[in-house]
């Protein structure tokens, strides 16, 4: 059914590869999505992936003086327990992300500059790339004219890139510093998800309709991602997942696994993915001044 919507909608769809290290040394690979609305460079994302292009630089600056005091400690008996009180100082646990980098995919020969719109209320951002000289996407997103069109019960489908599988990073402890190679996987399958139109999400203050609710949740990485018809028409952007409690619960329960027996206990929950209604796109584009294509 989405067949060729889904070739249509990947021409101006990419995914962001982040890169992250951890204080206790793990590097680990990430990944969202964004997608083109006109051929001018910009795109749009969720404002929780447009904030980690900042986030990368002030992430990187805090290790900076983090490590610059750590080289001014003496290495005598005190070195650990002044360790520690820098630790404390710069707030640094174990899980605490000390590095980040982001690598927008395909989209471009080089880039010089990304300014950010984020939406003030919304989980919306607008990126404008600049200092290109050459394109890598072809066409660009088409939004649907008359929202009023979209029913429940409506089939729709997401793409985006949830399950990185690229390679092509590394820790170099030479200068201790993550950072991308020329070597091992640069790719990540892009990943569709389809399911119905099940409610409507409204602004609870002003009881405007801000998003679209499915019956299938949207995956980590697919944030950012198109919410389209068979036609490639775009509907929204996936933006998060609520989880429904469905009142199921089960406690101790017999069940025989593997030849024997056991008990289970179970709270069983419906995961719904949210997106950003199309016509809260159009109108953050219309606000920025950016042009955008729709479809009767």
């Amino acid at each position: 059914m989405f067949q060729q919507a889904i070739e249509k909608v990947l021409q101006f769809t990419r995914p962001l590869h982040s890169i992250s290290r951890t204080y206790s040394g793990l590097v680990l690979p990430g990944s969202s999505t964004f997608f083109f609305v006109n051929d001018h460079g910009v795109a749009v994302t969720c404002k929780h992936v447009a904030e980690m292009i900042p986030a990368a630089e002030s992430i990187s600056q805090h290790f900076q003086k983090f490590r610059t005091e750590l080289n001014a400690i003496p290495k005598d008996n005190k070195f650990k327990r002044n360790l520690q009180g820098l630790e404390l100082k710069y707030k640094y646990l174990p899980e605490t992300t000390i590095q980040l980098k982001n690598n927008f995919l395909n989209s471009f020969d080089t880039i010089r500059e990304i300014t950010c719109h984020t939406h003030p209320t919304l989980d919306l951002a607008i990126l404008e790339f600049k200092g290109f000289n050459k394109i890598f996407y072809s066409s660009h997103a088409s939004f649907i004219k008359d929202s009023s069109r979209i029913k429940q019960g409506m089939s729709l489908c997401r793409i985006g890139y949830p399950f990185p599988e690229f390679s092509n990073f590394r820790h170099n402890p030479a200068t201790d510093d993550i950072e991308w190679t020329n070597t091992g996987n640069p790719n990540s399958p892009s990943f569709p998800i389809d399911g119905i139109v099940t409610r409507f999400v409204a602004d609870q203050v002003n009881n405007v309709i801000t998003g679209i609710e499915m019956s299938t949740p949207g995956l980590r990485g697919q944030s950012g991602g198109p919410l389209f018809d068979s036609n490639g028409t775009v509907y929204g952007m996936q933006f998060a997942t609520n989880h429904l409690h469905l009142g199921f619960d089960v406690k101790d329960i017999d069940i025989i696994n593997n030849g024997k027996k056991s008990k289970v206990s179970n709270s069983p929950f419906l995961h719904v993915g949210i997106c950003v209604h199309a016509d809260k796109i159009k109108d953050f584009l219309r606000e920025k001044n950016i042009s955008f294509t729709e479809t009767d």
